[in-house]
């Protein structure tokens, strides 16, 4: 019965309540109980209970115990009941921890940032086209119909899905491609072969400073892109100066000098002056005393159908060459990936008025039309450099075919 009694919580043996009214006083001559599991309690409760300067002895344990709870049968946990008790607590604190950095303990880790922001472009591509070839063996015109209506809705254009649906054929017709599978594997290197053999690096920074005309219509977001730019070049370890050379849109200066405080990044322009030609040969003649790496210029938005307008972006080229022999360095085209097709006659008449050398395609997070890169890319042969997926600072990405194929196909691992 003194076994059944006997409780262990310090090195010295005390008188625990008993289960009946009366108490029955532990032998203070009793050997010591084997060590037995007990709960793990966290560090703030132990010290509060335990205080390491007072030794417990067996009388103020039990006085203590008859102040702060009322006499209650005492049942004795069993070694596993007491195990399981002391593991509740840390699997609360695992969930908990896992909960504060974001990550769930019973999930595994989400796709990158990059495949979910084009989440809209992908489902473009694969809504549908998944079931077209799960558990499709033989390949037949019908397939190769649907692969085409989604190409098409996808933007990509009739010119360039025309050319796709034709290598695919050839393929078939040649005995390299056996099944669906096979066929979605090629169809993921030809859009793959689309944009690589178009991309080359960009041009390093040789002569400085480095002057970079960044040009495109209202709303495309050339001056988000400029801001985004400096602070990815920056990150590179170049000094970077911003030129507000767009003196037409009300506030546009202030916008860039905003993003140049941002950056922490000289702005040269100031708001009123409204010859931008002015503005930026005075910034080319300050970046190069001030020995800059790389000159990023802003430039009014015009529609590619205003000739005038048009005029006035070359005559900004001119005044630039004459600031700096081989300048500008760099002309980067920024489109609105969103309207589609649009993008593609953009491209095309802002290259013919001042020979683009690059282009950044913007807002792909927020549209269904990613395939308007692989038109551009194959009527044009112009670079893409960088895309826009997300407000953030770092969503600008440096441009990678096969990793942007991948996440429009949602072949990412």
């Amino acid at each position: 019965m003194f076994g059944f009694l006997r409780r262990k919580k310090a090195p010295e043996p005390f008188e625990a309540p008993a289960v009946e009214p009366t108490v029955h006083p532990l032998p203070y001559d009793a050997a010591p109980q084997s060590p037995t599991i007990e709960p793990t309690a966290p560090p703030e409760a132990f010290a509060a209970s335990n205080p390491p300067a007072t030794p417990i002895t067996t009388a103020s344990a039990l006085d203590a115990g008859k102040a702060e709870q009322p006499a209650v049968p005492c049942v004795m946990a069993s070694p596993h009941t007491a195990q399981e008790a002391a593991q509740e607590p840390v699997q609360e604190a695992i969930q908990e921890n896992a909960a504060a950095f974001g990550e769930s303990p019973h999930r595994d880790k989400p796709k990158s940032g990059f495949w979910q922001q084009l989440a809209r472009s992908r489902a473009s591509f694969t809504e549908g086209l998944g079931d077209l070839f799960l558990g499709k063996k033989a390949i037949d015109e019908e397939l190769l119909d649907e692969i085409e209506t989604r190409l098409l809705l996808a933007d990509v254009g009739q010119t360039t899905t025309q050319s796709l649906i034709k290598a695919l054929q050839q393929h078939i017709s040649r005995k390299q491609i056996a099944d669906a599978n096979a066929l979605f594997e090629t169809l993921s290197q030809l859009m793959v072969e689309r944009l690589q053999r178009v991309q080359k690096p960009r041009p390093a920074f040789i002569e400085h400073p480095h002057i970079m005309v960044v040009c495109g219509i209202n709303g495309a977001g050339k001056t988000t892109t400029i801001g985004k730019l400096a602070y990815y070049f920056k990150n590179q370890g170049h000094k970077v100066m911003l030129a507000a050379g767009d003196t037409f849109r009300a506030a546009a200066v202030e916008q860039l000098m905003a993003w140049g405080a941002r950056n922490q990044i000289p702005v040269i322009g100031e708001p009123g002056r409204s010859d931008s030609a002015s503005v930026l040969f005075d910034a080319a003649q300050s970046a190069k005393a001030r020995q800059i790496d790389v000159l990023i210029a802003d430039t009014a938005g015009r529609l590619h159908t205003q000739g005038g307008l048009m005029d006035e972006l070359k005559k900004l080229v001119r005044v630039i060459s004459k600031s700096q022999p081989n300048a500008p360095h760099e002309i980067i085209l920024v489109l609105d990936a969103s309207i589609g097709q649009n993008a593609l006659n953009q491209a095309r008449l802002f290259h013919q008025a001042v020979g683009v050398t690059g282009l950044v395609v913007t807002k792909l997070d927020g549209t269904a039309k990613g395939g308007i890169l692989f038109a551009i890319a194959d009527e044009l042969a112009l670079p893409i450099y960088f895309i826009g997926v997300g407000e953030q600072l770092d969503d600008l990405r440096v441009f990678d075919p096969q990793s942007y194929v991948d996440a429009l196909l949602d072949r990412q691992s």
